[in-house]
């Protein structure tokens, strides 16, 4: 590989993080704080790319040898074109049946509105419902958005998968349901679950981890949201 396709190689991978860091598709691999690192990260490479052609360049006009690199090193345009070519869904209910609940103890609670329904992120309600013995929750119509997943036996939780930094390390935080269940749920069905706290809970039969339930009192499917995993994610 001579210089000139390494330049090529890097302004292509670099022009392929700043595609991705400028629409939604960085959300597939990394948490959206992270969105100023890949842009920057796609300006460096890009900027890189631009300086090796210049040394190729001045190397030209001086007579330098250039130093060729084994022909393998072509490889390295594989991830790029898996960049480019596909785009990994958001991980799922498979992952979510599979993995243990990843609920931690919060170190504090926002304040909630004082007034009308309250739109919780999954891993929001489940931290006040365990940890929080649900006193900011009770008596309040609650609107919580997650996927659907189904243990071995059936019983339906709605999940929302956290980020601690990319994709790899995704971990599902997971709430059972009760109340008025859609008699049919299809897993990775996403769901806007209106309902109300219970002091009921349960334990994830993969870990042990416990589980909070939520009284529904309505259920409708909504498109999958463009950032799939969930914001208050260890807030």
């Amino acid at each position: 590989m001579n210089r000139l396709a390494q330049s090529a190689l890097l302004f292509l991978l670099g022009a392929t993080l700043l595609h991705a860091g400028t629409t939604d598709l960085y959300l597939r691999y990394v948490k959206a704080g992270l969105r100023p690192l890949v842009l920057l990260a796609g300006v460096v490479l890009i900027a890189t790319a631009a300086a090796t052609l210049w040394y190729d360049r001045r190397g030209t006009r001086h007579g330098l040898d250039h130093h060729h690199e084994p022909r393998i090193t072509w490889l390295l345009t594989l991830p790029v074109l898996a960049l480019i070519l596909v785009a990994p869904p958001a991980l799922g209910s498979y992952s979510a049946a599979h993995t243990g609940t990843a609920l931690q103890k919060p170190f504090g609670f926002p304040d909630l509105p004082a007034d009308g329904p309250l739109r919780l992120g999954v891993a929001d309600y489940a931290g006040r419902a365990v940890y929080g013995d649900g006193r900011s929750l009770r008596d309040r119509e609650l609107k919580v958005t997650g996927f659907v997943t189904l243990d071995r036996a059936g019983s339906p939780y709605l999940v929302r998968m956290g980020l601690n930094c990319c994709a790899a390390d995704a971990q599902p935080v997971k709430i059972a349901l009760t109340g008025n269940v859609p008699p049919v749920l299809s897993p990775d069905t996403w769901l806007e679950i209106t309902g109300r706290y219970t002091p009921r809970r349960t334990k994830d039969p993969v870990n042990d981890g416990p589980i909070p339930y939520l009284e529904v009192t309505r259920a409708k499917p909504v498109p999958t949201p463009h950032d799939p995993y969930d914001e208050t994610w260890n807030t």
